[in-house]
């Protein structure tokens, strides 16, 4: 009799719900500030195109409402690596817009970089990249454990999650 295989996905998914949440949260916070008070400060999220826009009225201020998502984010448990600067652009009247993907799906080439990251490790695991998933798969949970914690020590600047742990 085989020993039991024991495998776990690692991929990009957001929590929509909760990056939703994280956002009202981080507008309601906005429009109560002093600081911007009087000012254009808008954070629009796009959920087919998959972006995130702030508009202001200046760099500072952008930086700062960016901030304050990304607090709210963290506290909701999503990755801080779940938004990537796209472009900056002028708006009307000024302001600036600052345009980020919100990044829910591993590349083919951020795959084959996570695949690389854990075959260097030398584990006893196997990889397969799986669409935007990649399984890995072992005899020892230990050695999943470990194969988790390489991936994570790599800080690879991608939202991963490391889900289905069986």
């Amino acid at each position: 009799m085989a020993a039991k295989e024991h495998s776990f996905d690692i991929s990009a998914e957001l929590n929509a719900q909760e990056f939703k949440n994280a956002l009202e949260q981080a507008k309601k916070e906005i429009a109560g500030r002093f600081d911007f008070k009087g000012i254009k400060a808008e954070l629009d999220y796009n959920e087919k195109a998959k972006t995130l826009t702030i508009t202001t009225s200046s760099d500072t201020k952008a930086e700062a409402i960016y901030d304050l998502l990304l607090g709210k984010i963290i506290k909701r448990q999503l990755s801080s690596n779940v938004l990537k600067k796209n472009k900056k652009e002028d708006a009307s009247k000024g302001d600036i817009r600052i345009i980020y993907n919100v990044v829910d799906s591993i590349s083919g080439e951020d795959a084959k970089l996570i695949v690389k990251t854990i075959k260097d490790e030398n584990l006893k695991v196997q990889t397969s990249i799986r669409g935007d998933v990649v399984r890995v798969t072992g005899k020892s949970i230990d050695d999943l454990q470990a194969c988790i914690k390489a991936v994570k020590a790599k800080e690879l600047s991608l939202p991963l999650s490391f889900i289905n742990l069986k």
